[in-house]
């Protein structure tokens, strides 16, 4: 069964990541687009945006990353989408997802699909999906894709070879990694950039992002020094996650050689890290409340903010301070999305290390997001920790953290869900629960401000336990309850 999560469809190759998979999900895309009136190629807002005149074929950007049979499956996906009457513009190398959504927006696309399982494990693979404007599918277009695969059943999926597509013009290879190049450049302040110069390592951790590095930091005036910059299919064996216990080496390379900053992208380059001069890793709820607080007092903008529930108070603390007024959203990026593509909102972002800003695609951007803590150490010229201390005079401190845990099933974690809506805690850590909000999971907010988050994971099998406090004792306290409520054996 084809079911899509958070962020697209994903599977363990040769299991459910096949062939055969990918092309029944193509095939319904293509339905969807050529037959739903609200988001496909009759959409009026699309219509709108081509000038009034429906394209004949409509058109859709395909990209992949650097995975095992990532190419291949692209291909096949492309194949589909041409023999149904859909002409494809097909990347001709590996492409980072926001640079496949740029280019949907840029060109009018009816959409874009990407060949990617993001952050996850070698073994995975698997489609996004970004309808015209650019942002993730949201459910009511997930849901249509997948009836449409039910619908097909085991028939077998109409193909169009590369060289007949290729002859044809149904298939068109394309370059979209120079147009994001300029996109991302026009976001940035490039001459406070280039006055700084910056020494920064990027780990691109074997991903898509690894062709964009050194033309980005070549405009940027930056001295770059890469690590992991050719293709992996098993990501030197770690999990191509930006997380600090994956960036141990980028840590090294940027205290031995005396960097500025570390940056680091996941698989499709969506997601990003950021290591301080010093080696330490920033979590991402930190670097969120930073660019927010730089956006608006360095550069001057204004706007909304958006956050997933499960994102740090912190980011809501910067924008209060600001003047600015922050919504809450479900996880996944797809819901800040929807809010950032109405123009109204400066910035949206989420703890697992998605961002996007205003005058951007309404989808998260590791590289942005990477550029504009480099930006934000060439204003300051001082060590992110440093602005981040000033930062918490000024809003107050806080601490969090994330942690995955893995269940052995479905059954055991819908069992421990009930519980917690069955018998939900009345006291966490010795303070009493003021609220407790199920918008995704469960957030226990608690009188003292601090709070827990429990929730089943959308892109693996595992739990999700988030913490946020006010001081480091506290949230480990946080932390073991957190643990004791999941039943996990300590």
């Amino acid at each position: 069964m084809i079911r899509f999560g958070t962020s697209g469809w994903r599977g363990l190759i040769s299991e459910d990541f096949t062939f055969t998979n990918v092309r029944k999900i193509a095939a319904a895309i293509a339905a969807h687009v050529k037959e739903n009136p609200d988001f496909g190629a009759s959409s009026p807002d699309y219509l709108l945006k081509r000038g009034g005149a429906s394209p004949n074929p409509p058109e859709v950007a395909v990209g992949f990353d650097g995975r095992f049979l990532s190419p291949e499956a692209a291909q096949e996906a492309a194949g589909v989408l041409a023999a149904q009457g859909i002409r494809v513009l097909l990347s001709e190398t590996e492409i980072p997802t926001p640079a496949i959504a740029y280019s949907v927006m840029a060109k009018h696309l009816v959409g874009g699909l990407m060949i990617t399982a993001s952050h996850n494990p070698a073994r995975y693979n698997g489609v996004k999906w970004m309808p015209f404007w650019g942002g993730q599918a949201p459910q009511e277009v997930t849901g249509e894709i997948e009836r449409h695969v039910d619908l097909s059943g085991e028939h077998a999926v109409k193909i169009l070879g590369a060289d007949p597509a290729l002859r044809r013009s149904w298939i068109e290879p394309f370059d979209f990694a120079g147009p994001y190049i300029k996109q991302l450049l026009s976001l940035l302040d490039v001459k406070a950039i280039k006055k700084a110069r910056l020494k920064i390592a990027f780990d691109a951790m074997h991903g898509a992002a690894r062709f964009i590095i050194a033309p980005l930091a070549s405009s940027l005036g930056i001295e770059a020094v890469t690590l992991h910059d050719t293709r992996d299919v098993l990501f030197g064996g770690r999990p191509p996650e930006p997380s600090g216990g994956n960036l141990a080496e980028l840590s090294d390379m940027v205290v031995s050689r005396r960097m500025d900053l570390g940056l680091a992208t996941d698989g499709d380059a969506d997601r990003f890290g950021i290591v301080d001069s010093d080696g330490h890793w920033m979590a991402p709820d930190l670097v969120l409340g930073l660019v927010l607080d730089h956006l608006t007092a360095r550069r001057g903008l204004s706007g909304k903010v958006a956050r997933s529930i499960m994102t740090s108070h912190f980011v809501d603390a910067v924008a209060k301070s600001r003047g600015l007024e922050t919504r809450e959203t479900p996880v996944g990026f797809k819901h800040i999305g929807e809010f950032m593509r109405t123009g109204q909102y400066l910035l949206g972002g989420e703890e697992s290390g998605g961002l996007s800003i205003a005058g951007h695609v309404p989808n998260k951007d590791g590289l942005l997001a990477a550029l504009l803590a480099a930006e934000i150490a060439a204003y300051e010229r001082k060590p992110l920790k440093a602005v981040l201390a000033a930062l918490f005079k000024r809003v107050g401190p806080f601490h969090q953290k994330r942690l995955s845990v893995p269940f052995d099933g479905l059954r055991e974690s819908e069992e421990v869900m009930e519980s917690l809506r069955s018998k939900p805690p009345l006291e966490i850590a010795g303070a009493a629960v003021w609220r407790i909000d199920e918008t995704d999971g469960f957030k226990f907010i608690l009188k003292d401000g601090s709070w827990l988050g429990l929730r089943v994971s959308g892109t693996g099998a595992y739990f999700r336990l988030y913490a946020e406090a006010q001081d480091q004792r506290r949230l480990e306290s946080l932390v073991r309850c957190g643990k004791d409520l999941l039943k996990v054996k300590r």
